[in-house]
């Protein structure tokens, strides 16, 4: 199991999934660019001590992404059909969550093996990335029966 953030816009949201990721021990990839200045310091900052315990990828772009990893892509996204109770996850899967601003584009939709939302009341938008990740993530990995002792 992996997080992959598409061209995150703020480095926050970046720190408290990185904390996420190390707290579970789930790598996270980044796929650049960021919407911030990307350096180790700003990174520290935003994920407090926990950032280096992360394992962190960084990737030129969404290319270098594929090249480098495997697994299905699992999208979260308003746009899915898939509830996320219905979803069923693999132990390789990896969770992409868009940048903040515009999601993510429609080639990288195209991409995605399974297209997940989060359901949310009526009249509500969307959840923060780094709270969206939290949920998917906790669902994925008790399905497959892999959280931490």
């Amino acid at each position: 199991m992996r997080i992959a953030l598409f061209q995150p816009d703020i480095a926050g949201n970046v720190g408290t999934i990185l904390r996420l990721g190390a707290c579970f021990g789930v790598p996270v990839d980044i796929i650049e660019p960021c919407g911030f200045p990307f350096s180790e310091r700003g990174l520290r900052r935003a994920g407090m001590d926990y950032a280096a315990s992360a394992d962190i990828a960084r990737h030129a772009d969404w290319d270098a992404f594929r090249a480098a990893t495997a697994g299905r892509i699992v999208l979260l996204t308003t746009k899915a059909a898939v509830r996320l109770p219905e979803a069923r996850f693999l132990p390789d899967d990896i969770l992409l969550m868009g940048s903040e601003s515009v999601g993510v584009p429609d080639h990288v939709h195209e991409a995605a093996g399974l297209a997940v939302r989060i359901p949310m009341r009526p009249g509500f938008r969307s959840l923060n990335v780094a709270v969206s990740a939290g949920i998917a993530l906790a669902e994925a990995i008790r399905q497959n029966g892999s959280f931490p002792e």
